[in-house]
This record gives C-alpha cells, sequence and structure tokens, in this order.
C-alpha cells in the first residue's frame, strides 16, 4: 500500500525544483524502469504484484505493492502501466574538453518542449553521441515526459548544462560549430567532419543572436523539390535527426 507521504513524495518529483531538492527522478513502465536498472541506482520501485512477482528488484531499493487505482495516482501517465520506479539523479558531470574535441557532439540553444528534448537523446544515442550540452533555459532532462521519452537513452548520454555561450567560446578556436538556417549551405553537398558540435536551436525562435555569432559553418536541410512550397520549417527533433544522420553518413564514406 502507498501511504499518503509516499504519494506526495513521488508527485513531487514531477516539479524541477522538487528534483533538485531530492535528487531523484521517476520513470514508469517495465521497459524503461528496467533498462534505466543498468544506469541509475534505483531508490523506490513501486509496482502492481503480476509485475513484482517477475522482476528481480535491485538491491536496496525498497519495494510496494499496490494496485491499479493506487498506481494510477502517482503516475504522471493517462495511462499508467505496471510499474513506477524512483532514481537516483546522478552527479553533475565534468566537461573534459580534450575529450570532448574528439568527439561529435550536440549543442542545445533554449529547447523547450520535453517530448522534443527526450527525442533528441534518443536521436544522440541511436547515432553514437556521448555528449549533449543544454543552454541553462533548456527543459530539465529529468522531467518525467522527457525521461518517457527518451526510452532509456538518457542512460547512455551525458547531458550537460552550460551557460552556451561561454562553453562555445572556451572551445578551441579551429573546432568547428555547425547550426542549422534557413539561408545555410546545403548539408548533402557540404563537407562535415566527424568532430564537431552542432547546435540546434529553439523551437520557434531558431538559434539566438548571441550563439549564432559563435557558429562557424551555417547549414541548410532543402525542401524537395526546392522550388515547392513546403511547411516553414522542420520540428527540431526531425531536424536533429536528418543532422545527425548526414554527419555520420559522411563518416562511413
Amino acid at each position: 500500500m502507498l501511504s499518503k507521504n509516499k504519494l506526495k513524495y513521488i508527485r513531487s518529483l514531477a516539479l524541477k525544483k522538487f528534483r533538485d531538492q531530492e535528487k531523484a527522478f521517476v520513470a514508469e513502465g517495465p521497459k524503461l524502469v528496467e533498462e534505466l536498472f543498468k544506469y541509475y541506482e534505483c531508490i523506490l520501485l513501486v509496482g502492481v504484484p503480476e509485475y513484482l512477482q517477475k522482476v528481480s528488484a535491485p538491491l536496496n531499493a525498497e519495494v510496494i505493492e499496490v494496485n491499479q487505482e493506487e498506481l494510477a495516482r502517482a503516475s504522471n501517465l493517462k495511462t499508467p502501466q505496471s510499474v513506477l520506479a524512483v532514481f537516483k539523479m546522478p552527479n553533475r558531470p565534468e566537461i573534459n574538453f580534450p575529450t570532448i574535441c574528439k568527439q561529435l557532439c550536440l549543442g542545445l540553444d533554449a529547447i523547450q518542449d520535453p517530448g522534443n528534448l527526450g527525442t533528441i537523446i534518443r536521436i544522440a544515442d541511436w547515432f553514437g553521441i556521448e555528449h549533449i550540452f543544454c543552454s541553462l533555459d533548456t527543459v530539465d532532462a529529468f522531467s518525467p515526459k522527457t525521461i518517457q521519452a527518451t526510452m532509456g537513452a538518457i542512460g547512455r548520454v551525458t547531458i550537460h548544462y552550460v551557460a552556451l555561450e561561454d562553453f562555445l567560446d572556451k572551445l578551441p578556436k579551429d573546432f568547428p560549430i555547425y547550426g542549422t538556417f534557413l539561408d545555410g549551405q546545403n548539408i548533402y553537398s557540404y563537407q562535415l567532419p566527424s568532430q564537431a558540435l552542432i547546435v540546434m536551436g529553439n523551437e520557434g525562435k531558431g538559434i539566438s543572436p548571441k550563439i549564432e555569432a559563435l557558429i562557424s559553418d551555417r547549414l541548410f536541410i532543402p525542401n524537395f523539390p526546392l522550388d515547392r512550397e513546403t511547411s516553414e520549417s522542420l520540428n527540431v527533433a526531425v531536424a536533429t535527426a536528418i543532422t545527425c544522420a548526414e554527419f555520420r553518413r559522411q563518416t562511413l564514406l
């Protein structure tokens, strides 16, 4: 049975200030929870009897058996699944510039939608990108919606929250910084390196002027055919996927 205090604790983690205070976050659903067992310390496991009987609970995790109604009260999902877990948040990662400059990394400038951020983290994982540098006004990577959207990829991608302008300014002057713009060079005819930072901008405003000033190479994802009237822009997660795919494709050539 879930006590009132435990329910209040779980529900409070939907808010960033309480996640930061408790150094914990919530994940839901068997597949996601079991994937995150590999990467984070599980503090609390709340599940229906049918689920708890067939899973091996992590060492030191508090396990609470509930019915579906109790689980629904604790859940952030419209359709609660059979398990919910609270994980310990990782320590803030250090930035190793020599290591960063030997990789392909992502920079995110004021991404606001949790689903977009979660999808971008999943895309980064797919394309072997290990580090994402988020501006301080980017949505929290450990919000429930973001965690759900990552499908566990957050365990394999390191998320850094930085003053993005200062961070870019500290990179070596010859380290390429790419951004996507409507007036950039066609990404499919532009030679791309295997080591670089790709900056993706805000959903509505794109890359901010102060960050744009630090971009060394401007890229454009063309529509097809070029003279056809089409949508004004791509969703930022879709644009991230296309951009990362082309960088990796050229690496394989």
